[in-house]
């Protein structure tokens, strides 16, 4: 008899239409809050026990349904309700007491939201990794440096990407920021001023893994929902504008006929034009472009909806800021594969830096700084050179320590303050217009010089480590919750 049971048993197993993998939708964070509602309720005493059970098992009931292939999995309170009252009749409304559906939305679409926060912090925390080993492999690497579009200085190729995972840091410190805002439970909040109903708020926060409440109810229900989409397009936003300046340095060197800093050919890096054969269009560069900016006008549209309107208008929740958010992590993950993807010819870029004045401002300085002439004056000085030189089409290279004495001549004698002859001697002006020699003799703090990249260097790695301990954690305390969550709703199944 046992044999036959058992064989009937995996006859109707088998049969059994599989479990989908269950989407973390809106559907899913329904059923973990009627989940929660039915503990806290029964241990509450708002709830018999006897009901507390059956309950959980329609609640029980329509999850499984919806996670199987083709199951209804309905979005909203009012659509999920109806379920409910099939599986198990009109006496199930109970469990909504002390809620309402813009308590309930709220924290569904803040437990959703928050996900997309981490997936995001996640993925700034892998391009932040790829950026400093970039850096590193770069660090003798000299390339100019632009302001206003035009070649300004030379600097180390490192040091401009140091300061985007400095400019990314600060993105990651205003993610982390409005995590922190935004994971609250507004639930117990029903409409805006609570209820009579003696709801267990707090146990209701820990179960759906909130960090404490979004405790003032009106503030819960009305006034964060016109905010946080606002502060959410703020840190995608600044996150589109960096990742868009870089976007933009590699597509000026784009217009250049032989430019020091391009794309590995092919795959998705680069497409051949239909027309001209010579052309490797820089696709991915286009395709981030594009979604940076699509991202700015979500970020704007947040807060034109938000803009001039009472709090419980329905504008700022008609579009969601999770769909943002996640836009931003694929445009985060679109950036590393940039950075990998990046050749650099420090050949090149040196030659660059020596077919232009850009270390011009050096030789003002070595003026001021040895032979205290004032920097107005040596800066008069070195921008007649440079209007001489370019008017004869000559580089620094072949620049003529003659001509530049001949130059500072004109001006001493115009100017009784100013020693007679050029002090500066031909190997300090050569020193000066060598643009490694100028970048290795930088003293500040925070420059270029291969001391300070490495202060900067240890310090991103310092806040790389924190940041994905950061989201470690985060991930734990929700996958706690949720474990205690199922364990508590399992009991009161009689599981």
């Amino acid at each position: 008899m046992k044999k036959v049971f058992l064989f009937l048993f995996i006859i109707c197993a088998l049969a059994r239409p599989a479990l989908a993998e269950s989407p973390r939708d809106e559907f899913f964070w329904l059923g973990q809050i009627n989940k929660a509602t039915s503990i806290i309720n029964t241990d509450e005493n708002i709830l018999t026990k006897d009901q507390g059970h059956r309950f959980a098992k329609a609640i029980d009931d329509v999850i499984r349904h919806g996670d199987m292939p083709g199951g209804r999995r309905p979005r909203l309170v009012t659509t999920f309700e109806p379920l409910l009252l099939e599986a198990a009749g009109p006496e199930i409304t109970m469990i909504h007491a002390g809620r309402s559906s813009q308590d309930m939305l709220s924290t569904v679409e803040y437990a959703m939201v928050r996900e997309n926060v981490l997936d995001l912090s996640d993925a700034l925390c892998n391009m932040q990794e790829t950026l400093l080993g970039l850096a590193e492999a770069q660090k003798d690497t000299i390339v100019p440096s632009y302001t206003n579009g035009v070649a300004a200085q030379p600097n180390r190729y490192s040091h401009y990407l140091l300061a985007y995972t400095e400019a990314f840091e600060r993105d990651m410190d205003r993610l982390k920021e409005f995590y922190g805002r935004l994971n609250r439970s507004p639930m117990g909040a029903t409409v805006l001023n609570g209820t009579g109903w003696p709801l267990n708020r707090d146990k209701m926060a820990a179960l759906l893994g909130f960090d404490g409440l979004a405790y003032n109810t009106y503030s819960a229900g009305q006034i964060f929902s016109l905010e946080y989409p606002v502060e959410a397009g703020g840190v995608a936003g600044n996150i589109a504008i960096h990742i868009g300046g870089f976007i933009e340095d590699i597509m000026q060197q784009y217009a250049q006929p032989r430019p020091w800093i391009i794309l590995k050919d092919g795959g998705e890096n680069t497409y051949a034009s239909s027309a001209m054969p010579q052309k490797r269009n820089p696709g991915i560069l286009n395709s981030a472009r594009t979604t940076a900016s699509d991202i700015l006008g979500q970020a704007t549209a947040a807060m034109f909806r938000s803009h001039n309107i009472p709090p419980g208008m329905a504008d700022a929740r008609s579009r969601k800021p999770g769909s943002m958010v996640k836009d931003t992590a694929a445009l985060v993950r679109q950036f590393e594969r940039i950075l990998k993807a990046l050749v650099i010819d420090p050949e090149r870029s040196l030659e660059e830096l020596n077919l232009d004045w850009t270390c011009s401002q050096e030789i003002a300085d070595v003026l001021m700084r040895k032979y205290k002439i004032p920097f107005r004056t040596g800066h008069h000085f070195v921008s007649e050179i440079v209007t001489f030189a370019r008017a004869g089409n000559i580089p620094p290279s072949q620049f003529k320590y003659s001509d530049a004495r001949e130059i500072y001549g004109k001006l001493s004698a115009e100017d009784s303050s100013l020693p007679m002859e050029l002090p500066m001697t031909e190997e300090e002006m050569k020193a000066a217009m060598d643009p490694v020699t100028i970048v290795n003799a930088r003293a500040v703090k925070g420059g270029p010089q291969l001391d300070e990249m490495a202060v900067m260097s240890r310090a991103a790695e310092r806040n790389l480590k924190k940041n994905r301990q950061w989201t470690d954690a985060a991930k734990e305390r929700l996958d706690e919750a949720e474990a205690r969550l199922n364990r508590e709703f399992d009991k009161l199944l009689g599981k």
